[in-house]
């Protein structure tokens, strides 16, 4: 078993900053908890175990992303808020342990009674509480409760799979054994299908044979834009390992600062050798790192795990495998840290301590809007997928890479949604009126699996199914500010550095 710190802290959920005025609520409304499934009521009380177990594989619970939906927060009342959102991201996580129970109908009104209900009622009272705390600063934000419904989601692709493995018949098209060599939905050191169980028991659910595709059989799609004259062309790399110290743990500080947990899933680091949930600008900035040139910047990203049995040193921890993320964490055959220029103009400055998110955590129930990581396979990096891990061919390895937001408002470090002051380049590579062109930071990561290999998936959400889209990057700058001068410069005049 590989060993790994677990802190013993008061464990906390998931939360977001947000703010006052809501946004398209009724978009995003849920009519009363209805179901995106089939009503299986007719049938459900003659299923075995096992075909019961299948009707249950890939349900997700989708609700509406209240963070999102909300913009501007009163500052006083951004602690009460930041507390009950990560309620509600507790209410989502207890909800899916109850869909994924054991034994449970998944007939349409067991669901709805003993799953949706009781969620649904829980949000609304965690609404009514938000509102009330924005209300003691500002006006009380209108429609809130239209925020509160769920449904679930019936991954099709999931529900095959592990219906062919509940009647031991292969699904149509899916002839070859599951991930590990396994039907989908079996038990042991290989299966990983819908409802199976992972090391020490935990239940797991995703990714199904439907998430992998062979690279060979991926047309090249990378274009780039053209570098103008007036472009910056050169390149800055800090080296930072591969997380050989073993710095893991399943907080976010930038989405959930002061939550333990907060991400719900492990996160592996290089660079700032202090970061979780409770660490401050002040602590980034005296903390060690294992970067080369001393750049103390934060870098992290779900962990890659190898679903073969092994009970890793999480596997009873939450963020691991008391919320369906067991297997081998993999370590990394190369990660490289890299800012490029614009391919229009000079870049500025990364102001000290800004915070950027790329890709979107709950991607598969949110939808893909901020999705942004891609998968491919050295020799085939002209090939990127955004929601498919690649099938890589002997000799090649598994390719992760984050490009972040390269264009910067010019003043905020944040924002409430860690989006909204910083953004992508338009296609050509220029900035929209009013930012700045940045260092683009690009995140690059390999490793080394078995040529095909299938068994492989990135930590999630319980109800993110560990889908390739739900992928996502994480950066804070703490470059001194002599060093973020070495940098631009470098860039600036078309030199490669570091």
């Amino acid at each position: 078993m590989r060993g790994g710190p677990v802190k013993n802290r008061k464990r906390h959920k998931r939360s977001r900053v947000i703010v006052m005025s809501v946004v398209g609520v009724t978009a995003l409304a849920v009519g009363g908890g209805a179901l995106l499934m089939t009503d299986n009521n007719a049938s459900a009380a003659k299923e075995t175990p096992a075909q019961q177990a299948a009707a249950r594989a890939g349900m997700t619970v989708k609700c509406p992303d209240v963070a999102t939906s909300l913009s501007n927060v009163p500052q006083q009342a951004r602690p009460a808020v930041n507390n009950e959102l990560a309620k509600m991201d507790s209410q989502v996580a207890d909800a899916y342990q109850r869909l994924a129970e054991p034994g449970a109908k998944a007939d349409q009104e067991s669901v709805r009674t003993r799953v949706l209900d009781p969620l649904t009622s829980e949000r609304r009272q965690t609404l009514d509480r938000i509102a009330t705390e924005i209300e003691k600063v500002q006006p009380r934000p209108a429609g809130l409760d239209s925020l509160a419904a769920c449904t679930v989601k019936q991954d099709q692709a999931a529900a095959a799979d592990a219906q062919a493995a509940a009647q031991n018949t292969p699904a149509a098209g899916n002839t070859a054994p599951a991930a590990g060599g396994q039907a989908a939905g079996a038990q042991g050191t290989g299966g990983q299908g819908a409802g199976g169980q992972g090391a020490g028991g935990q239940q797991q659910s995703g990714p199904q044979r439907a998430d992998f595709v062979d690279i060979r059989k991926v047309k090249p799609n990378v274009k780039n834009p053209r570098v103008q004259a007036k472009g910056s062309k050169g390149t800055f790399s800090s080296r930072c390992g591969r997380n050989e110290n073993k710095h893991f743990n399943s907080d976010n500080v930038i989405v959930a600062p002061g939550v333990s947990n907060g991400a719900h899933h492990m996160h592996d680091y290089v660079g700032n050798k202090k970061t979780d949930a409770f660490a401050s600008n002040q602590v980034l900035e005296s903390a060690g790192t294992t970067c080369t040139n001393g750049d103390r910047s934060t870098h992290y990203w779900p962990v890659l795990r190898l679903q073969d049995g092994t009970k890793e040193f999480d596997a009873g921890a939450p963020g691991g495998g008391t919320e369906g993320n067991v297997g081998r964490i993999l370590r990394p055959t190369s990660v490289q840290l890299s800012f490029k220029g614009s391919p229009v103009s000079k870049v500025v400055e990364m102001p000290k301590f800004l915070r950027i998110i790329t890709g979107d955590a709950k991607a598969f129930t949110n939808g893909t809007a901020n999705a942004n990581a891609s998968w491919s396979c050295t020799g085939f990096e002209n090939r990127q997928l955004k929601d498919k891990y690649p099938i890589c061919p002997k000799g090649s390895n598994v390719v992760r890479t984050f490009k972040f937001q390269s264009c910067w408002d010019g003043k905020n470090a944040d924002s409430a949604n860690h989006r909204t002051h910083v953004a992508f380049a338009a296609a050509d590579g220029s900035c929209q009126q009013g930012f700045k062109a940045i260092p683009q930071l690009v995140q690059r990561i390999t490793y080394k699996l078995a040529p095909g290999a299938r068994n492989f998936a990135v930590d999630s959400f319980p109800e993110q199914l560990h889908k390739p889209v739900t992928d996502h990057g994480d950066f804070i700058n703490v470059m001194s500010q002599k060093l973020m001068k070495q940098a631009v410069s470098c860039i600036n005049s078309g030199r490669k550095c570091g």
